[in-house]
């Protein structure tokens, strides 16, 4: 059982405590009031119940089943606690269901762990890859802990670093993309840099340049949607393997080299915990690499 415990202070009504000392939003306080999920020195109680200093406050934060099934399928487990967990996502693997597939995700895989080791856990992304993006995923347990992590992304605590390979190179060794993105007319999922669309700024750092490919370190500054793939081919130096922002001639070079999907790895992730007192630092197990190149110049 998830559960956050609290000796109270004060005298107030429980409803004061689950908002400011719990911090659990107003619309989670009246989601899971229908669960019995409020207790006081182990009663079962409202959100007017009247708690003395002393009391023993406890909730419940076990989640109902989502409704897609559950499967078993292989995880790379890189961090878990009560709370949290994060992953080491491989390319070619979705990240949630949708209506036209509903099994083989990883949403899938996690919630068959989740019913295997007897945790009652829904499937709440902290952070969202494409399919063919690799690397680090984080994800909370309940809605709670999804919702300080937001903040905690919003305050700009969360930071991620990516690893690229791209096709030739940026003129500096480090820098910021500043170009606002839109989404593409006629299509739902592709996206395009344009005036009017939103802020999107990126950093990038120059990690190795070897022949016609460099491998790049780069950090989203804002969240939109292929935010760094569209960056990087923007500026001139799209990333290999990508088959909807690539241009010609990296699209050639990637098919000479065989790469299946974009290469581009969530290499790391680190954030202030928000439950418990201590900086979480990830790192993938995954990575890209210009080995597929002789050192000199092709």
């Amino acid at each position: 059982m998830m559960q956050l415990r609290h000796i109270a202070q004060r005298d107030a009504k429980l409803l004061s405590f689950l908002r400011q000392e719990l911090g659990l939003s107003s619309t989670l306080v009246k989601r899971i009031k229908f669960r019995e999920a409020y207790r006081v020195n182990g009663q079962v109680v409202r959100t007017n119940f009247p708690v003395k200093a002393g009391d023993l406050i406890e909730v419940c934060l076990d989640e109902p089943t989502p409704e897609y099934p559950a499967q078993e399928g292989r995880l790379e487990i890189l961090y878990e606690d009560q709370w949290l967990i994060a992953l080491d996502k491989p390319p070619g693997l979705l990240m949630h269901p949708s209506s036209c597939r509903n099994e083989g995700t990883l949403a899938n895989y996690l919630l068959g762990y989740y019913q295997k080791t007897g945790q009652a856990c829904a499937v709440h992304p902290v952070s969202r890859l494409d399919r063919d993006t690799f690397g680090v995923v984080l994800l909370a347990k309940n809605a709670h802990v999804h919702a300080k992590m937001m903040e905690i992304a919003q305050k700009e605590g969360l930071n991620k670093v990516y690893h690229a390979l791209v096709y030739g190179c940026p003129p500096e060794d480090s820098g910021i993309i500043d170009a606002p993105i839109a989404r593409r007319e006629g299509s739902s999922l592709l996206r395009c840099i344009r005036p009017d669309g939103k802020e999107a700024k990126s950093a990038y750092r120059v990690l190795e340049k070897r022949g016609k490919a460099a491998r790049l370190e780069l950090k989203p500054l804002t969240g939109r949607t292929h935010q760094l793939r569209l960056h990087c081919s923007h500026r001139g130096f799209p990333i290999l393997g990508d088959p909807q922002y690539g241009s010609e001639e990296s699209q050639a070079f990637s098919l000479q080299f065989g790469f299946p999907h974009q290469q581009l790895c969530a290499f790391s992730l680190s954030f202030p915990h928000p439950l418990e007192e201590k900086q979480v630092e990830i790192s993938s197990r995954q990575d890209v690499s210009l080995d597929f190149l002789p050192t000199e110049d092709i």
